[in-house]
């Protein structure tokens, strides 16, 4: 038995698409039914339980008369409208069955990239669990303005892993487990355990299924993996259809191990919750400066500036190969910066006044990549 899943008091489980939706569209009950039977058994012991369930535009397609999942983001967000009102009633429905409420929480790129709204979705998080409900966490498909997915979930539920501190991260797919290559030939294997990249080296990493009504695959499995175990949370890769076993710590799909220490909740935040709004270029001496002794960012090592952004947004530290070192919220507009290239901060004090003499990016607003 896995002790790392017996232990575990507060579960985040992922399930897609292609495990609760028919290939032509609509809700599978009994699929819907049998993963929530799984769940409830956890809850019954005394667990916490959140679910992050794709399948909100797959089951909005046979309602609107689609046959297949649509390209177009318009009809994409048509279709999340009408299938996440039918995932979540059918959720509510099947969880009532064994005495639990449902909370839908939806959420958009912002809310967790954004630090005011990544705390309000802990907050919301953390009291429906207070009050013994159980979170359904999806992507607010039907407002997304990017591309609608966000990883196919995979890297939400990471998030809303390390968001919520959960003690084990369970990603169900239509697959059993991740193996060296592809299942269905003789020569692939089953890999049991990673305990690191290392691990993964030499492995070919497939991409979307055959369903044709979700969008990831294993190698977003594999990032969330990576993701989630970076914060100390180990997490089980397995099928759909073995949820109760994996939940029970049998030995089954794959169980990634995560690292020995979790880093703080606002530096991973940083790192894997952001998407940059610009790149800031530093001379060599700022990034032995940033990367080799942990200082903050001062205007006298930035050679260039590229990008829109405005002042406490994430941006890009790079060196001089243009690779990314860090990621930081930066102190200044991108129309201020250029001015104060190459200059020490108390010239600038004196030029400009005390208020200009102050860090781009301060050392506790920035995390190493």
């Amino acid at each position: 038995m896995r002790d790392a899943v017996t232990t575990a008091r507060r579960v985040v489980v992922k399930i897609g698409s292609s495990s609760l939706t028919t290939a032509t569209g609509g809700l599978a009950d009994e699929r819907v039914d049998t993963l929530v039977d799984t769940l409830g058994r956890l809850t019954a012991e005394g667990r916490e339980v959140v679910l992050v369930s794709s399948g909100a535009i797959a089951a909005g397609l046979a309602p609107l008369g689609l046959i297949r999942r649509p390209r177009d983001l318009a009809t994409q967000q048509a279709a999340a409208s009408v299938g996440q009102g039918l995932l979540i009633g059918r959720y509510a429905a099947s969880f009532a069955r064994h005495g639990r409420t449902v909370g839908q929480v939806l959420l958009t790129v912002d809310d967790v990239t954004r630090r005011a709204h990544y705390r309000n979705a802990y907050r919301t998080l953390r009291k429906l669990l207070d009050l013994r409900a159980v979170p359904i966490v999806n992507e607010n498909d039907t407002v997304a303005t990017q591309e609608i997915r966000f990883g196919d979930n995979d890297r939400l539920a990471a998030l809303v892993a390390a968001l919520v501190h959960a003690d084990l991260l369970v990603l169900l797919s239509d697959v059993d487990a991740l193996w060296t290559g592809d299942p269905a030939k003789p020569q692939s294997t089953r890999i049991t355990e990673v305990h690191g990249d290392a691990d993964l080296a030499g492995i070919t990493i497939g991409g979307a299924g055959r369903s044709g009504v979700g969008t990831g695959g294993m190698v977003t499995k594999v990032e969330a993996a990576r993701i989630a175990t970076g914060f100390g949370i180990p997490v089980v890769l397995t099928a759909a259809d073995l949820a109760g076993p994996a939940l029970a710590g049998e030995p089954v799909g794959t169980l990634f191990h995560p690292q020995r220490q979790r880093p703080t909740a606002r530096l991973f935040w940083l790192a894997h919750a952001t998407s940059p709004r610009g790149r800031l270029h530093l001379d060599p001496g700022a990034v032995a400066a940033v990367v080799g002794r942990r200082k903050s960012l001062l205007p006298a090592g930035i050679t260039a500036v590229d990008g829109t952004f405005t002042a406490g947004d994430p941006v890009d530290l790079v060196d001089t190969a243009g690779a990314s070192v860090a990621r930081g919220l930066v102190n200044y507009d991108a129309v201020e910066l250029p001015g104060l290239l190459g200059r020490s901060t108390s010239e600038l004090a004196a030029a400009l006044g005390p208020a200009y003499e102050r860090e781009v990016v301060h050392r506790d607003d920035l995390v190493l990549l």
